[in-house]
């Protein structure tokens, strides 16, 4: 930046900073998040509040914040300066009151809404609204300067103490406050070491100071400046003393004070050395703790993908398991062969098959002949294995899921947000499964109406019926694969499947058996991959909720560079040093 102006590149690239930092909520949780969280806001508010209006605004009055502990006396010394009560101390602690700030008349333009701090709400007159920013317009303030009296940095009230933070956070210069009796405390210096690592500018006021105690605290205080890095930083004493009735210390007690901040203002190069260090250095600071947030962005864009992988291989492992188990014979046993072999007889017929099949087919005809009932019993079967299969294996991906989230903090913070226990099925899961395999069913026996449609006047055709056909073709589909069945069981389920298959090529054709099983597993692969993803989005679709983008890290690092690399060109061409 030049003397009164800011690059048009640096305020973009500044715009920029902000938006990538405001697009990255860090939702997740993850130890360590609360800080990142915190800090990240607190750059946002810096930004907005600061940095981009004051680099558009360069020529505006020096705001000076006037900041400490409780008990200090800040509001008297803002009263002292000003010449007159425009600000009230708190009697009772906490005091919750809306800041003020005290500026020349001639200076109003610069402190509207559209200016500095522009979420505070911009009012003339006293109110306990922390949301609001109290102007008060004061002859006896120097033009070119403005003072604003911030609430207590350690207040019981968290939101007086983050209001102080960002109002710190929005000041060309501190004025920092502290006492005799309190100098020593960890809370302020936890905020001057803020301001030492960006380089902002620091003034100190020791105030309330015993005559007698002025000398030894004075040397300490200044020791411990030198030591955190603020040796420049100009240090004031104000003896304890009498109060007037409005509230003020005497005009000697504030004089050096006084003539230092009206020098300030008379003196515009002044001035400007001092919006300038403290601008650039937040600047600087900003990009470098950019980086610890892009860290946190990583880490959260890890952890949910660990999480929706966990998800994913549980129910991915789970359809998987059900189109094996639905091909390989598993469901040949129990009530579906018994239900089968009622329907087609066993002894003779299966015996038949060991001769040529051109000789069994009317013995095939005879056998099936009349047995609706049995057919229908067959089709019952095999709707209970499969939805059995389906639950039994909703179920354990519900509980692999489960148990993959409660590893990470993160998952366990999702599932405590769920409403519903994740880790069983849903619970009208068993209703969407009959649904499931009886859709699959009637679409099976649609497949073989119309593939049987020119056959529908055979002798063959009609002593199967549609329903006994379909339950071939859903017997076939169960032995796609083989494999899973050992010993007699084997053998005999073996045997069902490959009647099925001959009295399916009996009507249709060795082609068109293929066709028609291949369609038919296709489409219970295919429904039963809908119902589970189905499941599957109650993970999913909770952990869409959350805004975690895999790009952010990479955008808010390009975006800290391009300030850095901006800063440094600006320091080559003469305009500024990167390092200060």
């Amino acid at each position: 930046m030049t003397e009164n102006t800011a690059s048009p590149q640096m305020v973009t690239a500044l715009v920029q900073l902000r938006q990538a930092l405001q697009d990255t909520p860090l939702p997740l949780e993850l130890p360590g998040v609360a800080e990142e969280r915190t800090s990240r806001a607190e750059m946002v508010d810096q930004l907005e509040d600061y940095v981009i209006p004051r680099l558009m605004t360069l020529e505006a009055p020096l705001l000076t914040v006037v900041g400490g502990s409780t008990g200090a006396g800040k509001s008297t010394l803002v009263n002292s300066l000003a010449g007159r009560r425009v600000t009230e101390h708190g009697v009772l602690r906490p005091t919750t009151r809306s800041p003020v700030l005290v500026h020349h008349p001639d200076d109003a333009e610069w402190f509207g809404q559209a200016r500095l701090l522009h979420e505070l709400e911009r009012v003339d007159r006293p109110t306990t609204d922390p949301g609001a920013l109290q102007l008060v317009p004061v002859e006896d303030v120097p033009s070119g300067l403005a003072i604003l009296d911030a609430p207590d940095i350690d207040s019981v009230e968290e939101q007086n103490r983050t209001l102080a933070a960002q109002l710190l956070a929005a000041a060309d210069l501190w004025l920092f406050v502290t006492s005799a009796a309190r100098y020593a405390d960890q809370v302020p210096w936890g905020f001057l070491r803020q301001a030492a690592d960006r380089s902002a500018a620091v003034a100190v006021v020791l105030d309330r100071t015993p005559p007698e105690a002025i000398d030894t605290v004075s040397s300490h205080l200044a020791r411990m400046l030198a030591s955190r890095g603020l040796k420049d930083s100009p240090l004031f004493v104000v003896t304890e003393g009498a109060v007037s009735e409005d509230g003020l210390l005497p005009a000697e007690a504030v004089a050096d004070i006084r003539g230092w901040l009206e020098s300030l203002a008379a003196d515009a190069e002044a001035r400007g050395m001092v919006v300038r260090q403290t601008l650039e250095g937040a600047v600087r600071t900003l990009a470098r703790r950019t980086h610890g947030v892009a860290d946190a962005a990583g880490e959260q864009a890890a952890t949910w993908q660990r999480l929706r992988d966990g998800v994913d291989t549980a129910y991915d492992s789970a359809i998987e398991q059900v189109d094996h188990a639905s091909a390989d014979g598993t469901l040949l046993r129990g009530e579906v062969l018994a239900r089968w072999q009622e329907f087609v007889g066993t002894g003779e017929l299966l015996k038949s098959l060991e001769n040529r099949v051109g000789r069994i087919r009317d013995r095939v005809v005879n056998a099936v002949r009349g047995r609706p009932q049995q057919a229908e019993r067959v089709t019952v079967a095999v709707e209970s294995g499969l939805e059995t299969l389906l639950l039994e294996h909703a179920e354990a991906a519900a509980e692999r899921a489960e148990a993959s989230w409660q590893g990470l903090a993160a998952g366990q913070a999702l599932l405590a947000d769920a409403g519903e226990d994740l880790g069983r099925a849903s619970r009208d899961f068993r209703r969407r499964a009959e649904r499931t395999v009886r859709d699959w069913q009637q679409d099976v026996l649609a497949m073989v109406r119309s593939e049987g449609a020119d056959k529908r006047g055979t002798a063959r055709f009609l002593a199967y019926g549609v329903n006994g056909l379909g339950v071939a073709v859903m017997i076939v589909v169960f032995a796609h694969t083989g494999g899973m069945l050992a010993g007699a069981e084997a053998g005999v389920a073996g045997g069902a499947a490959i009647l099925a298959q001959k009295l399916l090529e009996a009507v249709f054709g060795d082609q068109a058996v293929r066709t028609l099983a291949e369609r038919a597993r296709r489409d219970l692969e295919a429904r039963t991959r809908t119902l589970l993803d189905a499941e599957r989005r109650r993970f999913t679709d909770l952990l869409d909720s959350v805004a975690v983008d895999p790009a952010a890290p990479d955008r808010l690092r390009g975006a800290a560079r391009r300030v850095d690399d901006l800063r440094f060109a600006a320091a080559g061409s003469g305009s500024g040093d990167p390092d200060q």
